[in-house]
């Protein structure tokens, strides 16, 4: 049964998303934090061009 739900899996719109993650240097502190979001393919160069 595990296999017909990753089978599943495979034929949704997921394969059109990517997870992406950038590093953010906080201004305050100088420590470093993650931000993570899940991006449309289409959206990934834009999404890390942003400030």
């Amino acid at each position: 049964m595990a296999k017909k739900v990753v089978a599943s899996l495979q034929k949704g719109g997921g394969k059109e998303h990517t997870k992406v993650i950038k590093m953010i240097k906080s201004e305050k502190s100088g420590s470093y934090g993650f931000k993570e979001e899940i991006v449309h393919n289409d959206q990934v160069k834009d999404w890390f061009n942003k400030k």
